[in-house]
């Protein structure tokens, strides 16, 4: 009893939101990322649309969601890493202290993660300059190539851009909680919003913007397939940033009387309309110059530049966009390393500065790594892959969906309901059955489905 009070009253030392909003503001930036800029709106065009739209939200309602809580529940019960944390809300409820491998598989993956895409968030950084300078102005199709390849075949200036986004990224957590990143999500957060719609302006304005819109918002119930669902799921799994400790995290710095079933919903809302303002902005300047909406990461450091460079005031407004997203990346790749430098801080007593110094070094050698493989070490292979898509196959098709499924079968069959209801503080036992039912049966088969799908579309 004694330690059920002490964990029920349990602070973090790192710190705690000032408010709601702010850790709304800080998940949401960690769910949006270069995936929700051109992925989401990529595959609601080309699976339906809206009803495409409408599959996804019943599998963020259902798998998304009810994860998502169970994550941020355990974080703000145990106040600490999500190795930590873990652990605690385990013994708390009778069960073994090993249940903090799930902390471990999600900060390793986090840490992991983040190697690789500070690699391509460098990329962004390179553009946002090239775009700054007009590098781009007038450029066509075959020289944009160019430039992008010109661009993967020369580690030093990706390891430049790289080594600058490690440090943007580390300057911020050695802050802590209300320095660092409660200081940058209050101004990053209403940034990206309004780059975004200064976008969205900007592309209402262009010729393609109804086939734009039309590409996006189409209903079409017979472009649905099975395929388009199994899509949904995955989609409505990874862009939460689920399985990788940051919302886990996150939690901890959670207050008390804060819902945080609404506080999640929220998040999932604000996620899923920015990806769908994302498209609105690309795909219409995707159309209004004859181009390819199926590029996929492509579309972004090819196709577009070369769109921006043929439109008036392209420079301008190439510019923001890519500014647009370098700020989403940044806010997800804060998330990604805030649980392992919580967690070295917990351990070893240390303060954030030698904790940021030793992770960021490290990271930032896995990075070098996994940019060579686009040259000076491409002909390195672990298990067939290049070390780049190494690092993305095991995060993404392994560590990401097993977290996941671990953290569902934990707070919804491992710990007592009472806790989770205790927690959570849903006042209908209506809403609060739905989520837990959804959480102990619906959301396990959908990780599931989603592992399985992933390694067999990976092999196939």
């Amino acid at each position: 009893m004694l330690f059920r009070s002490l964990m029920q009253d349990k602070t973090s030392i790192h710190g705690a939101w000032t408010s709601r909003w702010i850790f709304i503001l800080a998940a949401t930036g960690s769910a949006v990322g270069l995936g929700n800029i051109w992925k989401f709106p990529y595959i609601t065009g080309e699976n339906g649309g809206g009803a495409f739209v409408l599959v996804y939200l019943c599998c963020i309602l259902l798998v998304g969601v009810p994860i998502m809580m169970a994550e941020v529940l355990v974080g703000r019960r145990g106040r600490q890493s999500p190795i930590n944390a873990m652990k605690d809300v385990a013994l708390e409820a009778g069960r073994s202290r090993y249940w903090s491998l799930v902390g471990w598989i999600g900060v390793l993956a986090g840490f992991m993660i983040f190697s690789f895409y500070s690699v391509v968030a460098g990329w962004v950084l390179y553009y946002i300059a090239g775009m700054g300078v007009g590098d781009f102005i007038a450029i066509g199709s075959d020289d944009a190539n160019g430039v992008f390849n010109d661009l993967l075949a020369n580690p030093q200036t990706l390891i430049i851009w790289h080594s600058i986004f490690v440090m943007m990224v580390m300057l911020v957590i050695v802050g802590g909680v209300k320095k660092g990143l409660e200081n940058a999500v209050k101004f990053l957060m209403p940034a990206l919003f309004v780059l975004l719609l200064v976008m969205l302006a900007y592309s209402s304005q262009t010729e393609g913007f109804a086939a734009g819109w039309d590409f996006l918002f189409h209903y079409d119930p017979s472009e649905l397939t099975a395929e388009s669902v199994l899509v949904a799921l995955g989609h409505s799994f990874f862009t939460l940033s689920l399985g990788m400790g940051a919302i886990m995290a996150y939690g901890s710095y959670m207050p008390k009387k804060t819902s945080i079933g609404s506080a999640v919903i929220w998040i999932a809302i604000m996620d899923t309309l920015v990806a769908l303002i994302a498209g609105l902005v690309i795909f219409p300047i995707v159309f209004t110059n004859g181009m390819d909406p199926g590029k996929g990461p492509g579309l972004m450091f090819v196709t577009l530049p070369v769109a921006f460079g043929q439109m008036p005031g392209g420079q301008i407004f190439g510019f923001v966009f890519f500014l647009l997203v370098g700020v989403a990346a940044w806010t997800s790749a804060i998330s990604l390393m805030e649980p392992a430098t919580a967690w070295l801080v917990e351990k070893f007593n240390w303060h954030r500065v030698p904790a940021c110094i030793v992770l960021g070094l490290i990271v930032w050698g896995l990075g070098v790594a996994a940019l060579g493989s686009f040259n000076f070490i491409s002909d390195v292979k672990l298990a067939g892959f290049s070390i780049f898509d190494f690092l993305d196959f095991v995060t993404a098709n392994i560590m990401l969906p097993l977290g996941g499924l671990c953290i569902a079968i934990f707070v919804g069959w491992i710990i007592t309901r009472k806790m989770a209801a205790n927690e959570l503080a849903i006042s209908s036992p209506l809403l609060f059955n739905a989520w837990y039912i959804a959480l102990r049966f619906i959301a396990p088969v959908g990780v599931l489905v989603i592992f399985i799908f992933s390694l067999v579309e990976k092999f196939k």
